[in-house]
Parts: C-alpha cells; structure tokens; sequence
C-alpha cells in the first residue's frame, strides 16, 4: 500500500446554505422578519438601510423600481403599504355592494395593534389535520399522535401506548395507528412525527427532487448505518456500503444539509406579540387585487461602496468581505423569493375565495393546501410555511391567511361546503331563534338538511361547541 493522489469530479448539493435560508425566511411572520433584516445589517458590513443608500445605487441596472406608496399610520409607528397592481385609494372599492355591511377594520382602519395568538407545534399540525381529507375517526387518531409529539417534533411514545389512550372511544390496532401517523409525516415542518433520527431524515428526503445529488445513497445511510457514522466516519461507510468516499461524502454532506428536530422549527418563530399584514387586498373595478404591503419587501440593499472596496483590498480582506457580500446577496434573494411566494399564494387564494371577501364566511368555499400546492405547482409544505403567522389586510379587516382555508362536506346538490360556511350559517339561527324557545340541535340539524347540507345531530354539537355557544336548554331566557 502506498500513498497516491487522485482527481475526481462530481456534483454538489441541491440542499444548500442559501435554500435553507429561503425556506426560513418563508415562514417567518413580519414581525419576525423585521428582527432577522436588523440583526443582517449590524453584523454584515456589506449589507446597509435602503434609505441610507446613494440614488445612483440603490438598483441595478435592469431591476424594477416599484412607484411610491400611500402611507398607513398606525399606533407603533409608520408603516408603508405598497401596491404594485395601480394603486389608487380613490378608486378602491374598499365596500361591497351585495351586503350593504360596513368592513371597516378594527380601531378605526388600524391593520396592526392586535394580539397576535402564539402557536405552538401541536396548533400548527392540527390545523393542517383538519384540513386534511381524513376520516373523523382518523382523525381522531391523529389528534392522539399530535399530543404524544414531543417539543422537537419526534413521536417517542410507542404505538400501543397510543391505542391505549384512545380506548374505550376508538379501538385501533397499531397498523392502523401507523397508517394515520404515515399522513401526517407529509405535514410541515417535513420530518415531524419521525421515531428515530433516521426516519426524519428519510422523511426530508422524500421531498427532495429526485435528482439530487447523493439522495440514493443519503437515503440508504439515513435507513442503515446512519448511527454508525460518528464512529466509523465517512471512510468506514464507503467500505461498509461498498461505494467510493467521493460519492458518500456527498450524501453525508446533504444529510448534514437537513434539520435533525424539525418541531423547533415552529416553537422558535412563535414569538409574534402583534400583528403585521404581510399583504394587502383591494377590489378595483370590480377585480380583487392583492399586493404586498411595503414593509414585506426588502428595506435593504448591497453597500456599493463596501463592494468596490473588495478590488483594492488585500488577499485576507477580500476573502473576508467576499463572504459577506455573497451573504448579503443570498439574503437579498431570499427576500424576494420570500416576496413572489407569498404573492402567488394570496392570488391564488383571491381566485378561490372571491365570494368570502364579498359576502363573509358563509360563502367561503372547502379549500385545502393539497389544492393550492397542486394549482402553483408547489409542495404542501411550502404552502402551509407561506401562510403561517401571515396576514392580510382586506375590506372585512386584518385577516390571517389561514382564514382562507376550510374542511369541506358534501351536500345535497352534489357540490361541498365548508365548515367555516356551516358555522356561520349555525350562528345565523341560533341569532334569529325564539329566545323562549331555542333550537335544539337536532333541529339546527334538520335546518341545515332542509339548506341541502345533511350533517347529523353531533356534528352540530361540535360546530356550537367550537363557537362557545352554550347547549339549547342554556340559552332559554324571558324577554
């Protein structure tokens, strides 16, 4: 044996540093982002305040200038609401001419100084569970899962300690348990509900284009000898395997690429202690338009100064303002990203929902994420991270994105209403009820059956109970 050199080529990672930043900054909320553009500038030289920058550079050649924007005062300060679809407040149909109701947004316009409500991991996998196209009883189940969830996203709790906990209710076998747990493993974050480090990682590669670099092999250690890679290395896993070191580096450095407890991902941006609509909807003519407001976009722009500097400065310098300034731009990218996406979706939601915005939530429609991934030609989970902890701005006032989105039920007609619909439809007759004489909800039942929209008698007693509203024999007072 002797010592030799030897040359080889390959392919670098798809999963890189600047596609995991863009993935962050997707789901982060306004507020959040506005912390994460602060500390950007104070620990990048290359980066500085677009008001701060000289005219001459604060755009490329060839980059689209967006006009000035109308500002919106608020209580915490200034924010500018852009809007790149022609703008103009005097043509704005801000009212709906169907309902005749006044949409006029909390604290006299105001689109911030709410509560905005933390969410926690289990908050943000039930909702995509009831939205989902289960079962009751399966969803059932995987309310069980979702609360035996750990803080990192890891199901540690074996599967007969879950069918225990659903007796004497459900009686589920484990096979049946893990075939609801396998659909909730396609929900965002990607990897949540794993057993072992080595399924979560799987369950993140999954969803990766199969053209990836490394993504076979990846797969094959993150199924295998995964646990064995700290002590053997990347060597000792070629030889095992039989496959070059070339060739398995590459797929450890993409499983390295991945996040090892995809829960926190949720629990670290759930911080919000106010709102801040990221988009704004208004109808001009007749046709909703939605842009985004003007502190969604970058406020920040590369230092020209600082980058020219990078010619003339020495070897040691340079490599360090290099790095920076890529930094910066994978930033700047990220925000734009961020920006098309969330744009996309909010079109696409005004698409689906029109009638929601005109006529309020007994005419929103059943929408879920597979639908408008499917439509944008996106995954799931990018969905569900550009909608989270966003919000909107409309004529029926600040709303959160996910206000767009319902379960659906079949009715009569042949055609699907939402639960959203059928709660307001519920609340519309308990309100007009003859307070002597409250309707029950055997007969809220039959109301809806006669609206064509058959639902039995314990779904209406969900529905109520999920809007507060007290049992038939509690609402009973004299006038």
């Amino acid at each position: 044996m002797k010592a030799r050199l030897q040359t080889s080529m390959g392919q670098h990672l798809v999963m890189t540093p600047q596609l995991r930043q863009a993935i962050k900054l997707l789901q982060m909320s306004s507020a959040e982002l506005e912390l994460e553009i602060n500390e950007a500038v104070e620990t990048n030289p290359l980066l500085d305040w677009a008001e701060n920058a000289e005219p001459a550079l604060e755009a490329s050649p060839g980059e689209d200038t967006p006009p000035p924007a109308p500002t919106d005062t608020h209580a915490d300060g200034e924010h500018q609401v852009s809007a790149s679809d022609d703008w103009s407040p005097g043509e704005g149909d801000w009212t709906s001419g169907s309902s005749g109701g006044s949409f006029d947004d909390d604290d006299n316009g105001s689109a911030a100084e709410r509560v905005a409500e933390t969410e926690s991991l289990a908050d943000h996998l039930l909702w995509q569970l009831h939205l989902s196209h289960l079962s009751a009883r399966d969803r059932s189940i995987g309310a069980a899962l979702i609360d035996a969830f750990e803080e990192d996203g890891y199901l540690r709790e074996p599967l007969a300690t879950i069918a225990e906990t659903l007796r004497p209710a459900i009686q589920a076998d484990e096979p049946e348990i893990l075939t609801v747990l396998h659909q909730i493993q396609r929900f965002d974050p990607v990897g949540v509900g794993a057993r072992t480090l080595g399924e979560c990682l799987d369950l993140q590669l999954l969803v990766l284009p199969a053209d990836t670099p490394g993504l076979g092999l990846a797969r094959r250690i993150a199924d295998g000898p995964l646990e064995r890679l700290p002590r053997s290395g990347v060597a000792g896993i070629a030889h095992e395997l039989r496959e070059p070191v070339a060739e398995v580096e590459v797929a450890v450095q993409l499983l390295r690429s991945l996040d090892p407890r995809p829960g926190t991902q949720i629990g670290e941006l759930s911080h919000d202690s106010y709102v801040v609509p990221d988009c704004v909807v208004w109808r001009q003519n007749g046709v909703w338009r939605a842009a985004l407001a003007g502190h969604a976009g970058p406020k920040v722009v590369i230092h020209r100064g600082y980058e020219q500097l990078i010619r003339r400065c020495g070897e040691a310098d340079a490599g360090y303002m290099r790095a920076h300034l890529q930094e910066a731009r994978w930033l700047l990218k990220g925000l734009e990203a961020r920006g098309e996406t969330l744009l996309r979706v909010m079109r696409c939601l005004l698409d689906q929902q029109a009638a929601f915005l005109e006529f309020g939530e007994q005419a929103l429609r059943p929408l879920t994420l597979r639908e408008v991934a499917g439509e944008l030609g996106l995954h799931e989970s990018t969905i569900s991270r550009a909608i989270a902890r966003k919000y909107v701005r409309t004529p029926r006032g600040t709303l959160p994105l996910r206000a767009f989105f319902a379960s659906g039920i079949d009715t009569d007609s042949g055609g699907e209403a939402s639960s959203t619909a059928i709660q307001a439809m519920l609340r519309r007759l308990i309100d007009d009820e003859n307070p002597r004489k409250p309707l029950s909800d055997a007969k809220l039942a039959d109301l809806l059956k006669t609206s064509g929209i058959p639902v039995a008698r314990r779904t209406v007693a969900k529905y109520r109970e999920a809007m507060n509203i007290s049992a038939s024999h509690e609402r009973v007072r004299i006038v």
